[in-house]
Formats: C-alpha cells, structure tokens, sequence
C-alpha cells in the first residue's frame, strides 16, 4: 500500500465538516485546518467558530484563519506544512493561482453537484428547484476558474419529489466525504484519470436571497413545489397572510377537484385531508397542496394538526400572497 498523503483541510460550515471528519477516519494525515474567522451569531451576537474549526480543534489540528490567501506571507505559511494536497470544501475564500500550485498534487474541491451543472455557490437548491432528477458530488481538480476544473470522480444520487434541500444537503455532505477519501486513496496509488468538463451543459447555481423565498401563486404549481421543497431549511418560502407570514415547508402539485372553478391565484381552496390547497397560475387554473407549514409564533406542523389548532387563520376563500389589487377582477 502506498504511504498516506499529508493533507491541508480548507472548509468552513457543516457541510465541509462531514469531509474533514471522514478525512480523519482515514489513513490520510490531516496537518492543518483553514476556516473562515470566527463569524458572530445568535441573539447575543456571539463570536462562533465555524463547524470546520470546531472539529479541528477537537482533534487537535492546528487551525488557520486567515482574512484573504492573497498575501505572500499567508502563502508562504501554508507552504510550511509541507502537505501533499489541499482539499477545499465550501471554504468561502478566493484561492490564488500561485497557491493552487503549492502542494506537489495541487488542490481538490468536493462540489455538491453533478458538474458542469450547477457550478456556483447554491448547487444543491438550484438543483431541486430546476426539477432535477439527481444530484451528487464531483471531486474536481481546482484550477483558477469557478469549478471549472477537471472532474477525478462523480458519485450520484436521485432526488425524489419529496426531497428538501435540506435533505439532499447532509446526504451529498456525507457523501462528499465518502468520494473524498476513495479520491485521496486513489492519488496515493495508481492514480485518477482526470476528465475535462464538457462546454455542454454549464449552468450557474446563483446564490440564495431572502426575496426570492417569497412565493409568486401566478407561477406554475410544480414550480412553487420545487421551491418550497428547495429552500427547505434556508430561506424558507413563505407567502403573506394578512400582515403575518406563513412558511411553507413541504408542498406538491396537484390537479383541482372535478367541478372546482377556478379562483384568483392565491386564493385558499376547500381543504384536502393534510393539504392546504392553494389557486396558482395564470388564471389560478393550478394546485398547490402545501402539507406542512408554521403559522407565526407557532411551531412547523403537519397541515393537519395545524388546521386542528388554528382552523380559523387558514379558513378557505382567503387570499394569500400580495394582492395585485389593479389585476384583481
């Protein structure tokens, strides 16, 4: 067996810690972590270290938190740990060409996609609100583009009609660690074949906002769908009641009811067993059956202990959303 590789570990949130732990699993000697500074959080506005840090320092690994890898000074450091490769797992910082050179195998990235799919910063969102079939991770040897470097190993997996982004999230997180590994193994053997990525095929998987979890019930039912299951932790989607808000966690299209009119978009339809049912599209002519969601101040429940508890919030003929009072017959 060929001797183990030295390693610097280069990651910031929980994601980039299930690699790092799986990296400390292996026979590979991980010989420094490199974090994002300490960021504050929670109500008390907290210093917090990222999750990369914390495992680190669990295991006693020395953790650097450098501000930029721009400075020659922040280079020639990380150079001193002599490592053979640096693996990159949504760290957050710009790695310069100069530095991608250093370690003797250069440097690999776990990206949560099926590349060049979704390159960019929210691939694993993007993906399930595109209505795709399947997701995975792509080991990439980083060059100085955005993921635009050659792909070492894929490994897939599907994504459901119910899966959420959080979902998919922690399976490509454990996943990620997984490939990693057989990664690293395989460069300290024989070796991988390195595959350019094709010009076919590149979409960029933009960043997530706030604004944009805001439903528009104009839009298509299977569209809403997607991105109710898509921002399922973070943003949330949510839609206007009132002057309050409702979140929507878990939703599907669905077909009306043999007979049923159809109503203004937004507009709350007899309720199903477990469903809100929500007038969409154009002409309000589509479904969306929401069957998990939280009222404001309440827990996320299941629609219907939601509707056992709060009947009266959610009575149907009231209209969610904002209402374009010039477009309302």
């Amino acid at each position: 067996m060929s001797r183990p590789l030295r390693v610097i570990f280069a990651g910031t949130p929980d994601f980039a810690a299930e690699s790092l732990a799986a990296l400390l699993a292996s026979r590979h000697d991980v010989v420094a972590a490199y974090t994002q500074p300490d960021r504050p959080a929670g109500r008390g506005r907290k210093l917090t270290p990222s999750p990369v840090k914390a495992l680190a320092l669990e295991h006693g690994l020395p953790v650097f938190q450098p501000a930029t890898l721009k400075a020659p000074e922040a280079q020639a450091e990380l150079a001193r740990h002599e490592a053979d490769i640096m693996v990159v797992v949504a760290y957050g910082l710009i790695l310069p060409r100069a530095l991608l050179a250093i370690p003797p195998l250069g440097c690999l990235n776990v990206h949560a996609s099926l590349l060049p799919r979704w390159r960019g910063a929210a691939p694993i969102q993007r993906a399930i609100e595109a209505g795709d079939e399947e997701s995975g991770v792509t080991i990439m040897q980083m060059d100085a583009g955005l993921d635009t470097g050659d792909m070492l190993l894929v490994r897939r997996t599907p994504i459901s009609a119910t899966t959420t982004g959080g979902e998919l999230h922690d399976r490509l997180a454990s996943l990620g660690g997984q490939a990693i590994v057989e990664a690293l193994d395989a460069l300290a053997g024989e070796g991988l074949d390195a595959t350019p990525q094709p010009e076919a095929g590149v979409t960029h998987a933009a960043k997530l906002s706030k604004v944009e979890a805001e439903l528009d019930f104009r839009r298509p039912a299977g569209e809403l769908a997607a991105r109710v299951r898509a921002f399922n932790p973070w943003p949330v989607a949510w839609c206007a009641l009132g002057d309050d808000r409702l979140r929507l966690l878990m939703a599907r299209a669905a077909s009306p009811a043999p007979g049923e009119a159809p109503e203004p978009p937004g507009t709350l339809l007899s309720h199903g067993p477990d469903a809100l049912r929500i007038a969409c599209g154009e002409a309000g002519e589509q479904v969306l059956e929401v069957t998990r969601a939280q009222l404001p101040g309440g827990k996320p429940l299941a629609v219907s202990e939601l509707l056992k508890a709060r009947a009266e919030r959610l009575a149907p003929g009231i209209r969610l959303g904002h209402i374009d009072e010039e477009a309302t017959p």
